[in-house]
């Protein structure tokens, strides 16, 4: 490629961008307004006049520091959990084979079709009769037992299945069992399956929105999307500043695990079948 259409592309490419960058970087700048500068027209990429009074109510209003935590533990937990039940999952229809596995696996897949509308209300009532609401713990085992570890057991069987056989024969003559060439052989890997599962994983749980508002009520167990709506003036009016500065801060982890990741993340997607 010359240079002059490497500069084209890039130059292209910027301009793609722009629609994908600029509601980042508005939220950002708009937070260190005040107000009256948020709507002003015609707008400003950058802050006038510079300010952390929103930083400051986001902390002050209610407890944000408790409600960021409480998102990021639950998000850690439900990712945890569902790497270790897809990839035993995936590896277990991608390598044991067994009298109606292909059925099963489709069986497995429907969980994909069920909107968490439909299942909401028995759920409630399954965990109110266990004592579980207002608690953490549905917002952690459904995830980790629902439609997400589905789509996560899929990309681990799709990932395993792309692995010479040649590999596991290997690790059979040293006196590898069955789990032992998972743990050993095809586990390590599958980095690039486990990095996309990852994130796919740790955004759906930060950005879960109905099972929170459905299972908690105490503001000190809320969690960040539930808590970005709590942010309101004594008419119901929207705090906008203080909204923008709430959602700035909730995005930086979802940003910081993209970019760790990132590298497995497309990897993952390209050996999996479900890039396009």
């Amino acid at each position: 490629m010359s240079r002059r259409l490497k500069v084209g592309v890039y130059a292209v490419l910027l301009v793609c961008c722009v629609p994908f960058v600029f509601p980042t970087w508005w939220m950002a700048t708009a937070s260190l307004k005040p107000v009256n500068e948020i709507f002003a027209f015609p707008p400003s990429l950058l802050p006038r006049s510079v300010t952390l009074d929103a930083y400051r109510k986001v902390f002050e209003l209610q407890p944000f520091g408790q409600q960021y935590l409480n998102s990021f533990y639950i998000a850690v937990l439900v990712t945890l959990g569902t790497l270790v039940i897809s990839s035993l999952a995936g590896y277990g229809f991608a390598r044991i084979k067994f009298r109606g596995s292909g059925v099963v696996f489709m069986i497995v897949l429907t969980g994909l079709l069920v909107p968490n509308e439909v299942t909401i209300i028995p759920l409630y009532r399954m965990f109110d009769g266990l004592g579980l609401v207002n608690t953490h713990w549905p917002l952690i085992l459904i995830p980790v037992l629902g439609a997400p570890s589905v789509l996560a057991t899929f990309i681990m069987r799709q990932f395993f299945i792309t692995l010479p056989r040649e590999l596991e024969e290997a690790g059979r003559m040293d006196g590898l069992g069955r789990f032992g060439l998972f743990w050993q052989v095809s586990l390590p890997l599958a980095k690039p399956a486990v990095g996309a599962v990852s994130i796919f994983t740790f955004l759906h749980s930060w950005n879960l929105y109905l099972e929170p508002i459905v299972f908690l009520s105490s503001k000190d167990k809320f969690t960040i999307p539930q808590a970005l709506t709590q942010y309101v003036d004594a008419y119901g009016g929207a705090m906008w500043n203080v909204q923008l500065a709430a959602a700035t801060l909730s995005a930086l982890p979802v940003l910081i695990v993209f970019v760790l990741a990132q590298r497995h993340f497309v990897e993952g997607l390209a050996q999996t079948g479900l890039k396009g």
